[in-house]
């Protein structure tokens, strides 16, 4: 059997960094990385390791700063409109363009527009100039011995230009430090290669060295290993041999075959294992032969953050920078989140401007889906005390995007249709200073949003049982007294997505009774979910019958995803998402499915940007590619109240 490892313990966040930085400095682990010297045409970005002084000056002679003619000023004095000076060209004057050194005996230049030619040479002034008039002295830019740029510096374009010009052709720098990564894993494949059940392709190290690249470093990302105690330790000496830093990937937390743990323990000092925050809780921290090695955990999003927190500083202290901080913003939480006492939780929010304030939607949660920090646009931090956030709290947000693209964000909350991630994409096609932010949470969830003043459209594709109309009675009942404009998206087909070839034979709603068929559905107030409801009804169908009725999903995606996946049989559906996972589907109903915008918005600019898209046949012949889909609406009114 196994030996299982065990959390050592499960510190703060606070005790975490102060106990790791603490054994760093004193031990000598957090030190500067030597330096190099480079050309200075390939020193952009780089951090330099001593102040540069100027050699020579700039300019360093004496030149015209226009066009025109070089004089001395004595022979200018006494002009004047009634009283023009003559002068005589090698005599009194030369002609020079910018640049130019002064000829001997000049101090003075006079612009060319200034000067009246009168044929043999000569010219006529009208007015005197004074020494040094339009003349670059010596070192009017650069002095000699002048600091051009201090140490500790990261060297931008400009500042190249001026140690050029200041007679320097290298320039000494920082050297980058390096950061040997090490994925871990039996189960790991590398990209491209063929996958069957149980395999996972081992992309977190992209995301690793990109991360340590944009912060100055250099990342080394060597072969992985399996999960292997030895094989492990040996990877470890081989970063240790190449780089500043080790950064293991995986095998950090508690399990029978985590080993990074134990390799530090032998090999070093292990100084912590296990921190209270979510997620990321299995983070490994230690120091081995005077190097800080940090072990952290499979998942993507966990181990972002455990990069974020840990690593991030060692790179910039190593260069001898301050740790940049993110830009913060107050924002109103649209809905109610939940969480643990006793763990700091990292919440992933989508955010848009609405009126004079933000709105922050909550993402997936999960440590495993990396899309929520590709989808968000700022992280909430939820202390260590608190139970969670109220919806309609205000929280500070930490921007993990510029304000101005947050300043310029659409947001769109309700129901899910797949052609919403086809309208953000030809939004940021055609309009890249646009952003359409979409968050998932059902067509009821939508309506909540407009009630709240959360967003500035929500999808919807509500049935009322009563009318048999989409939409506008929904929007009659919870949106009284408001003006909202219903623009059309599209007529889409919801069905019952089934395994390619439909083994289990389902036909209709009606077999979602049978014993031998499992079901996943969509969440309450899902415009999907309603449906399905009201098919149930009209059955006669006690939904405590079909097993899984319990069972959630957010997307129509994520459903055919586990239908694809052998987790249920059956899940009603859009056909589109169907095709995407090469299911089959089994039609039920037509429905619409439309755009709620509340009327103050509609004029915006971002909005009509979106309409108009939404009215181009390039975009409506995109939508019906993707099957499933009727456009012969898209982009009309529908109604408002």
């Amino acid at each position: 059997m196994k030996e299982r490892e065990v959390y050592l313990e499960n510190v703060s966040l606070a005790e975490a960094v102060d106990r790791f930085f603490v054994d760093l400095e004193e031990s000598g682990a957090l030190r500067l990385t030597g330096a190099e010297v480079v050309s200075v045409r390939q020193a952009l970005g780089r951090i330099t390791a001593e102040p540069v002084f100027a050699r020579i000056s700039s300019p360093h002679y004496s030149a015209a700063a226009m066009d025109g003619i070089a004089v001395s000023a004595k022979d200018t004095f006494g002009a004047g409109e009634k009283n023009p000076v003559r002068l005589k060209e090698g005599v009194n004057f030369h002609y020079v363009d910018t640049g130019d050194p002064l000829p001997p005996g000049c101090d003075a230049v006079i612009m060319i527009e200034e000067v009246h030619p009168l044929g043999d040479g000569e010219v006529e002034i009208v007015a005197p100039c004074s020494p040094w008039d339009n003349v670059r002295g010596i070192g009017e830019d650069i002095a000699a011995a002048e600091l051009v740029v201090p140490e500790n510096h990261r060297l931008r374009p400009q500042d190249l230009s001026a140690i050029l010009a200041a007679g320097h052709t290298a320039v000494r720098v920082r050297k980058k430090p390096r950061v040997a990564v090490i994925p871990t894993g039996t189960e790991l494949v590398n990209p491209g290669e063929p996958l069957k059940p149980g395999d996972i392709i081992e992309s977190n190290s992209a995301m690793i060295s990109g991360l340590v690249e944009e912060w100055g470093g250099e990342a080394l990302v060597l072969e992985k290993a399996e999960d292997d105690f030895e094989l492990i330790k040996r990877r470890i000496e081989e970063g240790l041999s190449a780089a500043d830093v080790v950064v293991i990937n995986a095998g950090s937390s508690a399990g029978s075959e985590d080993y990074t743990a134990k390799c530090i323990r032998a090999m070093g000092e292990l100084l912590v294992h296990g921190v209270a925050i979510k997620p990321g809780k299995p983070v490994v921290l230690g120091r081995i032969a005077g190097k800080p090695v940090i072990g952290i955990p499979g998942y993507p999003v966990s181990a972002y953050l455990a990069m974020e927190l840990f690593v991030k500083p060692i790179v910039y202290r190593m260069q001898g920078l301050p740790v940049p901080g993110r830009h913060k913003i107050r924002a109103r939480l649209s809905r109610r989140v939940v969480s643990s006492i006793g763990t700091l939780e990292f919440l992933r929010v989508k955010v848009g401007r609405m009126g004079s304030e933000f709105i922050a939607s909550p993402l997936s949660r999960g440590a495993g889906v990396i899309m929520s920090v590709v989808r968000a646009d700022g992280i909430v931090r939820i202390p260590e005390s608190r139970e969670g956030i109220e919806s309609g709290e205000s929280v500070e947000v930490e921007l993990l995007r510029d304000r101005e693209e947050i300043e310029n964000t659409v947001l769109m909350i309700g129901s899910h249709d797949v052609t919403i991630d086809l309208l953000a994409n030809e939004l940021k096609r055609l309009y890249p200073e646009i952003t359409l932010s979409s968050a998932h949470v059902g067509s009821m969830g939508g309506i909540m949003a407009l009630m709240r003043g959360e967003t500035h459209m929500a999808g919807l594709h509500l049935l009322d049982p009563e009318t048999g109309e989409y939409n506008l009675p929904y929007i009659r009942k919870y949106l009284a007294g408001r003006k909202v404009v219903l623009v059309n998206l599209a007529y889409r087909q919801q069905g019952l997505m089934v395994a390619k070839g439909n083994p289990k034979g389902i036909r209709g709603i009606e077999d979602l009774v049978r014993e031998d068929v499992t079901f996943v559905n969509r969440q309450k107030g899902a415009g999907t979910r309603i449906l399905l409801d009201l098919k149930l009804k009209e059955l006669d169908i006690d939904p405590g019958r079909i097993r899984g009725y319990g069972k959630e999903e957010y997307t129509h995606l994520a459903v055919a995803a586990a239908v694809a996946g052998g987790m249920a049989d059956a899940g009603l559906g859009i056909l589109a998402a169907a095709r995407a996972m090469d299911l089959d589907f089994v039609p039920v109903a037509p429905e619409r499915f439309d755009i709620a915008i509340p009327h103050e918005f509609y004029p915006m600019d971002s909005i009509q940007k979106v309409l108009k898209i939404l009215r181009s046949e390039e975009f409506k012949r995109k939508i019906e590619s993707l099957g499933g889909y009727d456009t012969s609406r898209t982009g009309e009114l529908i109604g408002g109240d």
